[in-house]
């Protein structure tokens, strides 16, 4: 659900200082979430808040100190950092329920599900973050690639739907939409494929 309420959020609302803030705090709860789910107790699970937090804190506090394109791109950085550091915890947990129950169930598909959206969501910051970082619109259009249209243009190309109203203008940004579309294809027809064809159906009650 925090990471349905990320993906919608930064699809939908436009880049200004408190759409970053809250769009930041919201990556930030959905890596904590994938941490606690994968089982992680302790020191670990203490340093992981400790460094999730500071990094929101440090988004709101650039945030609300400049609006400038710099500040943009770091703040891209920050919440592609924080989604990079969810698959691996994503991963944990679904390899813990599969030891736990032997069997391949909705839990562990929804895993898997969730791993293919926070990719989808890392290269729509990354491209966030080119198009800050960097001195010219990301888009051939000459359109820049704001937080909506990032998600839209990265989704777009990871399930190769390939509508052609967005394309990058870049060498960097070709390299970049062909990277995405390969993974998302990949992990589609193996990953997911392989995972949903184990899945365990429900048993019809016998009354």
């Amino acid at each position: 659900m925090a990471l349905a309420a990320t993906f919608f959020f930064y699809g939908i609302v436009e880049p200004s200082i408190l759409q970053r803030a809250i769009g930041t705090v919201l990556v930030g709860l959905t890596l904590l979430l994938a941490l606690y789910a994968a089982d992680m107790q302790g020191r670990r699970l203490r340093v992981a808040v400790a460094l999730v937090t500071a990094i929101v804190l440090g988004v709101i506090i650039a945030s609300v100190a400049g609006e400038s394109s710099t500040v943009r791109g770091i703040t891209a950085i920050a919440d592609g950092l924080l989604v990079v550091l969810a698959p691996p915890a994503v991963v944990s947990g679904v390899y813990h329920n599969l030891r736990a129950t032997g069997q391949v169930t909705i839990v562990v598909v929804a895993g898997v599900l969730c791993i293919y959206l926070l990719l989808g969501l890392f290269f729509a910051f990354t491209y966030v973050a080119v198009q800050n970082l960097g001195s010219a619109p990301f888009f051939a259009n000459g359109a820049a690639a704001t937080s909506p249209k990032s998600v839209y243009f990265s989704f777009v190309t990871m399930t190769s739907v390939g509508y052609g109203d967005y394309t990058a203008r870049t060498n960097l940004g070709h390299m970049l939409s062909i990277t995405e579309a390969l993974i998302g294809q990949i992990y589609l027809v193996t990953v997911v494929a392989a995972i949903v064809a184990r899945m365990v159906p429900r048993r019809p009650h016998i009354p």
